[in-house]
Formats: structure tokens, sequence, C-alpha cells
């Protein structure tokens, strides 16, 4: 009894490390990115990388142009915009996706948000919903100039917190012909009610900090962070979520960037409290596909934002078998599925 104990012990450990492995720990890539397979040179007659940069209200954005295999600029392609998670970068998951989904055939773009990642902004990581979807509707501005995009083909893809910014910016920019998520994220509502409702008890005196926090800054004083504080190892295990658990393990571990953060300005919160992304769902009126893991301790806000998807017919909520929300960003089983109906969802409609 005592050896089998033992064995079924070493198993789970062997499995739960090979997921972790799964991740790069270190950069090595020449294009900074940090999921699996990633591109590291661009060949001839394959997925390539483009680095760019551009201008968005002033601000110099970051963003990576993916360009499918035998990439002929004279030709007329479908484009997708790939819009990062809450403090991820377009190196992450956002990169994943963009590369797959331009190994299908389209053309793809990712950029690190306004004041984040490697794109411009001071004060570093504001993080306020109208930035967030200014910037999908940047990168929309963007790729559609690329050489070679058929402009009439634009669809999107948010992931985690930039499927909620997703969801808002596609209700009113109708050039976005299908709008997909992958593990939405309603940024606003969780920074107001807490996580699965568990900090109700605290809104006032969260607004009176964001509120004392901005009149600190427009007094020319110190800007006060939310979120910055450095996790351990030991302080994720005791975490009780599995989103903020794992996160921690994707973001500070198995896929670090050092752009990557999960602190916004404390002021941040006066516009994020009164953001919720489905507010606005029965305006989008294009073909939808919201996916999520199935143990995914977030598929709450996807389900409930695809219930008031009322003005679409043409909608799919899809549950990514066994998968929690962090592991539909990197493990290859659940990326699969994603891909899957990603790339049929966009065929169809696109």
């Amino acid at each position: 009894m005592k050896r089998k104990i033992r064995r079924h012990i070493l198993t789970f450990m062997v499995m739960t490390t090979s997921i972790i492995t799964l991740g790069q720990t270190k950069i090595d890539n020449p294009f900074g990115l940090v999921y699996n397979d990633a591109i590291v040179e661009n060949l001839p007659g394959k997925v390539n990388i483009h680095p760019v940069r551009y201008n968005l209200n002033g601000i110099d954005i970051a963003a990576n142009v993916y360009t499918p295999a035998d990439y002929n600029p004279s030709k007329g392609y479908p484009a997708i915009v790939v819009a990062h998670p809450n403090g991820g970068v377009k190196e992450q998951v956002a990169g994943l996706y963009a590369q797959r989904l331009a190994e299908a055939g389209y053309i793809t773009v990712a950029a690190d948000a306004s004041y984040q990642g490697a794109s411009g902004g001071e004060p570093r990581n504001v993080d306020k919903p109208a930035n967030r979807i200014e910037d999908i509707r940047g990168m929309a501005d963007y790729i559609t100039q690329y050489p070679g995009v058929n402009a009439e083909h634009l669809g999107v893809l948010g992931i985690c917190g930039g499927g909620g910014y997703t969801l808002a910016a596609a209700q009113t920019d109708k050039r976005f012909k299908a709008v997909a998520t992958l593990s939405m994220f309603n940024s606003g509502l969780v920074r107001k009610n807490g996580f699965r409702d568990s900090q109700l008890e605290s809104i006032q005196k969260r607004l009176k900090q964001a509120s004392d926090a901005r009149a600190q800054e427009a007094a020319g004083g110190e800007v006060i962070y939310a979120a910055d504080t450095k996790i351990t190892d030991e302080m994720a295990d005791k975490m009780p979520f599995d989103l903020y658990r794992e996160g921690h393990y994707y973001y500070d571990v198995t896929h670090a960037h050092p752009n990557s953060t999960f602190r916004y300005t404390m002021s941040s919160l006066i516009d994020l409290m009164a953001f919720d992304a489905t507010t606005n769902m029965a305006l989008i009126n294009q073909p939808l596909l919201m996916m999520a893991g199935s143990k995914a301790d977030t598929y709450y806000m996807t389900e409930d934002a695809f219930k008031k998807a009322t003005g679409t017919s043409e909608k799919k909520l899809f549950l990514i078998d066994g998968a929690t929300h962090i592991q539909t960003y990197y493990v290859p089983e659940y990326v699969n599925q994603g891909m899957d109906q990603l790339k049929e969802f966009f065929a169809k409609y696109l």
C-alpha cells in the first residue's frame, strides 16, 4: 500500500513538473517571446514576425505583426487583432495565439497596451478601460493599413482582461466582423466587487483610496500603485483561487517577461470600478465565439456576458474540457482545443 501511495505521489509530481516546464524560464528568444514553439528567426516560406511601432493618440505603441507562410503583400488577407490579458504583454499568450492564427493564414497583430509593456505613456501602468478599448481600436487602425490586409475581413480575439475590453470595443466598432474571447475577464466588475464578489464590503474604502491617489498625483506627488506586492511561491500556494495561484506561476515563473506586471496605478480604480464590459452587450451584432476552461473559476464572467449578447443570433459558447483559466494560455492540449474553435469560427465569418 505504501509503495502504491509513493508511486501516485511521484506520478503527480512528475505531471505537475511537466506542466510547469512547458513554459520558458528565461528569455533566449531574439524577439523576446516566452511561449513554446515561438518564432526564433524569420525564414522564407514560414510564418514571420515583424516588430513595429506606431502612434496612437500621442502614445508610442509597440506591437508585433505576424504574417502567414509565403506572405505576398499584393494579396488580400483576412486579419485578426489580438488583445492581451491584464498585466500581460504581447510576448506571452497573446503572441502565442497570434502566431497560431498566422499559421492558419491570417495576418495578426498583438500590441502592448498604452502605458504598459514596451509601449509609451506616463505614469507607467495606468490601466483605464477607455485606454484599453482604444488600444484595440488602434490595432485595428494599424493592421487594416498593413500591406496585404483586406480591411473588410477583420476579426478580433481578446484574452482575459483583453477579452472584456474586446467585447466593449466590438459593441460599437463594426470594423470587427467576427468577435472571439478566451477566458474573458470583466476587469471593472472584479476591481469593484472583488473576485467572485469577495470585496463588496470595501468598495467605498477603495474608491476613497483611488480618489486620494489621484489628488496626490495632481499635486505632483508620488504615484501610488495597487497590486504592487512581490508574490512568492509560498504566498501563491495559499491563495484560494486557481486564477491567482496559477497566474503567479505563469507570469512570474514559467512565462515571465520583464515588461509584464500585475501592478496598476491606484488612481485607475476611479475609472475601472465604474466599468462593466457587459453593459451594452446587446450592441454586439457580429458573430461571437466565447471560450473558457471547463474548470475555470472565472467562467461566471463568460457565462454572464454570453447570456447578455442578445443582439446576435450567431453566437457560440465553448468550454475547453479540463482547463482552468491560466491553463488555456499555454498547455498544448487546451490551446489546441481553443485553436480548433478559432480556426473554424474565423474561417466561417472572415
